[in-house]
């Protein structure tokens, strides 16, 4: 089936029935939620104590405390999240460049590759969403930049 997008770029009936944009609409709203919620989550710890995800000589040079820094990245997260829901497109892009960074982290502190490779498959998806929304999302990815 044919996906057709309107001039505003909001997709048809038809679209919404088709696979690749059901694919689309929940790689968004998976990327909508989880950065924003696990972000929010930096704050009170009630999942998890995310400070012990941090990797010490990251966290050493730093003139905050590995729990005060995590604030710093609920912020960035709760931020990412709601790029992802207001253009896809470009949110799904800091997603990803994000979850490499939190990779990376992860494979500094032994013990937790299986984590990295989770957050790894999180990446593709992440990918897997900015090459959908290149399709549903018809601003360019740097839409904000380039309008002028």
């Amino acid at each position: 089936m044919a996906t057709t997008l309107s001039p505003a770029g909001a997709s048809t009936s038809a679209a919404r029935s088709d696979a690749t944009y059901q694919a689309y609409a929940v790689l968004r709203t998976a990327f909508t939620v989880a950065p924003i919620v696990f972000g929010l989550d930096k704050f009170p710890n009630l999942m998890v104590r995310w400070d012990q995800y941090l990797a010490p000589v990251l966290s050493n040079p730093l003139p905050v405390t590995p729990h005060q820094a995590m604030y710093a990245v609920g912020v960035i997260e709760v931020v990412a999240g709601i790029v992802v829901l207001l253009h896809p497109r470009l949110g799904a892009l800091v997603v990803a460049v994000w979850l490499a960074g939190i990779i990376v982290n992860l494979l500094l502190i032994p013990g937790f590759y299986d984590v990295a490779l989770r957050d790894f498959g999180l990446l593709l998806a992440a990918v897997a969403l900015q090459r959908l929304a290149t399709r549903f999302d018809p601003r360019p990815t740097l839409w904000p930049l380039r309008r002028a």
